[in-house]
């Protein structure tokens, strides 16, 4: 029997399945997020976890409906001198940006990190992370050169490559290693899907194993995490703690959970419980059943990005949709397997569902880029070509 989705075009599914997630982590932000010493005080409220994640959702939907509007073309090495493409003062940008978190005073320093600036909007802080953003600009920034560069990627231009994105690394990288490191490795990932030669990826692994190993070692908080994983019952009470806290929320959710808001693990239990902890919220009010339905979402938009990179008309618009979908589908199943315990403990967020406005937004943003890769790559086209039957 020939099945047909002629009527269900996979830019809209996309929409839906983000703001499925987003919802999800705007009612579970709000649910985690609140405290038996909450104070009902406007200035307190404004500045509020609940207050501002609300806010972002329909700003972050807004950038969304932007961006896929936007023509994504407009984003790839042209002709033009290097100094009028968009791209370029994008990247100067971000990599002030990213110097001036640096400097104290400046940068805003939280639990011993300075990764934020601090924007002062009347009665209302909000923080920015500039390191999101470096993230989503190195997609565009690779994908970009690795198709400018199609076929002709010599030693040169791979080094040139390496070196914008270790600019990048090396300012993040003090601050915020998980960052860093997850952008170093899809680096690698897109390099590989981009035809660079095998021999210039493997080159660089020895220093950058080196690089890890001396970064890990440098810090007794590294160590200390890595240590708690390998041997959890000795650090129960200490680097251990919130994941044996996260087990035990998702553990007393069982399959349909407490219900929504009746979850007790948020009132002070699950440090981070609004952030890198969310997914346990949602597997302790919602149970099985909640956790399930978020891990659906991620695969259908992995499923969903698949198929407009395996449509895609361009090779500029093909990296970077795979680098989208690369970015989100490993994100989101780092941060799963943080808080399962199936990996040690490291501050990466779940997209669309932690709370953090920076995150969301620039997620947003690259959410409407790849709409806008899929809206011109199938035009009126739907799932039919993907139908059974033809």
């Amino acid at each position: 029997m020939r099945k047909s989705f002629s009527n269900i075009n996979i830019s809209h599914l996309i929409i839906f399945n983000v703001l499925m997630l987003m919802t999800i982590g705007t009612v579970f932000v709000f649910s985690a997020s609140s405290s038996l010493k909450m104070q009902f005080d406007i200035n307190t409220f404004l500045n509020s976890v609940q207050f501002k994640n609300t806010l972002y959702l329909p700003i972050a939907i807004v950038v969304l409906y932007i961006f896929s509007s936007f023509d994504y073309s407009k984003l790839s090495f042209d002709d033009k001198k290097i100094y009028k493409m968009p791209l370029f003062w994008m990247l100067v940008g971000i990599t002030i940006l990213l110097g001036l978190v640096l400097i104290p005073g400046i940068g805003t320093e939280v639990n011993y990190a300075r990764r934020w600036l601090r924007i002062n909007a009347g009665p209302v802080v909000i923080n920015f992370q500039p390191s999101e953003l470096a993230k989503w600009l190195s997609i565009i920034f690779l994908a970009a050169f690795l198709d400018k560069y199609r076929g002709q990627m010599n030693i040169k231009r791979f080094i040139s490559a390496c070196a914008v994105i270790g600019v990048l690394f090396v300012l993040i990288v003090t601050q915020d290693f998980g960052t860093a490191a997850f952008i170093g490795l899809l680096a690698f990932l897109m390099m590989t899907i981009g035809g660079a030669v095998w021999w210039h990826l493997l080159s660089p692994l020895p220093f950058a194993a080196a690089a890890v190993y001396a970064a890990v070692m440098s810090s007794p908080t590294r160590i200390n995490r890595i240590k708690a994983f390998l041997n959890p019952e000795s650090f129960s009470g200490t680097t251990g703690y919130q994941a044996e806290q996260s087990l035990i929320a998702l553990g007393t959710g069982g399959v349909s959970g407490k219900g929504l808001g009746f979850g007790v693990s948020n009132y002070g239990h699950l440090p981070e419980d609004t952030t890198d902890f969310i997914f346990a919220i949602i597997g302790h009010e919602l149970g099985f059943v909640g956790t399930t339905l978020v891990i659906l979402l991620y695969i259908s938009f992995v499923i969903l990005g698949i198929c407009v990179v395996l449509k895609c008309r361009d090779n500029f618009g093909r990296l970077l949709a795979a680098g989208i979908v690369l970015a989100i589908s490993i994100q989101a199943a780092i941060n799963i397997g943080v808080v399962t315990v199936v990996l040690p403990t490291k501050g990466i967020p779940l997209p669309f569902v932690s709370a953090g406005g920076t995150s969301m937004l620039v997620s947003a943003a690259a959410v409407g880029i790849l709409v806008n890769i899929a809206r011109q790559s199938f035009e009126d086209t739907s799932f039919e070509e993907f139908s059974y039957g033809r």
